[in-house]
């Protein structure tokens, strides 16, 4: 092949690519976007809330059972979040050594049984205060945390301890800051333990929710939304840019769920979940 076969070569080539049509974005952008079944059982049954999930383009349901998980999984979504089973519940964590056998083991057969579904991640909580220092607080969770990591990384499931607000909705909880939840982390030293960053509890508890939440997505598994004041819709009617965060979020490189935990004050209540799945496709 001469030089000039060679360029008219090349030149049909790039006009084929060019040619080409592009490949559509995924439906939702770069986020897995997911929603909590408590927030809208209100309405709909778990299949009511799955098919309006798929209508939308969600890829999860948050905070279901194991016995939920067929269903969810009858509709080809993921089962993005376990909810935490008794007595491994908001007041009751692992802040305390004296929860540890308890809650372990609850723990563990939430691990075990969505591993078995290949659901990808479980909850656990610090557990309220009750006048225990932070400081004792968080090397106990450290301890609590280090006895069940390896069987997280066993069965390929992550652990997520949620942060939440102690002003407004959960009077008392320990893990109310992103840095505590970051200590934690870094004495665990898991990729199988993570925080559940709810981005409502923190912005009332500290805010600067961009450069945080890019600071430490190395120890976030999992994101929670819901409009403040009020965790109502994430529209304008409240005070976070959602299509900022969402995007800062996305350019990280994050794969874990964005899963929606607001409670629908408007008419007819899907409509927020549609608007938050809009605003959060970045």
């Amino acid at each position: 092949m001469n030089r000039r076969t060679a360029l008219k070569s090349a030149a049909a080539a790039g006009i084929a690519a060019l040619a080409r049509p592009a490949l559509p974005a995924p439906l939702g952008g770069r986020l897995k976007q997911g929603v909590s079944l408590w927030t809208y059982q209100k309405w709909f049954d778990l299949d009511g809330l799955c098919k309006e999930a798929v209508r939308i383009g969600l890829k999860g349901i948050d905070l279901v059972t194991p016995d939920q998980y067929a269903t969810v999984q009858k509709y080809g979504l993921i089962p993005s979040m376990t909810s935490g089973t008794a007595p491994n519940t908001i007041p009751i964590g692992l802040n305390r050594l004296d929860n540890h056998d308890k809650v372990l083991e609850s723990l563990k057969n939430d691990i075990t049984l969505a591993s078995a579904a290949k659901a990808p991640n479980v909850i656990i909580f610090s557990g309220n205060r009750k006048g225990l220092p932070d400081g004792e607080g968080l090397a106990n969770c450290a301890i609590g945390l280090n006895k069940i990591k390896a069987y997280a990384e066993e069965k390929g499931v992550t652990v997520n301890l949620e942060l939440l607000n102690s002003k407004v909705n959960h009077k008392d909880y320990m893990a109310d800051h992103c840095a505590w939840g970051v200590e934690l982390m870094k004495r665990v030293g898991s990729p199988r333990v993570k925080l559940l960053y709810d981005i409502y509890h923190m912005q009332i508890m500290e805010g600067d929710l961009i450069r945080t939440i890019t600071e430490n997505i190395a120890f976030i598994g999992h994101f929670h939304t819901g409009g403040n004041p009020g965790r109502n819709e994430i529209d304008d009617t409240q005070e976070v840019n959602w299509h900022a965060v969402a995007k800062a979020i996305a350019d990280t490189g994050y794969q874990g769920f964005l899963s929606h935990e607001f409670v629908p004050a408007k008419t007819p209540p899907i409509r927020g979940l549609e608007q938050a799945f809009e605003i959060c496709t970045v």
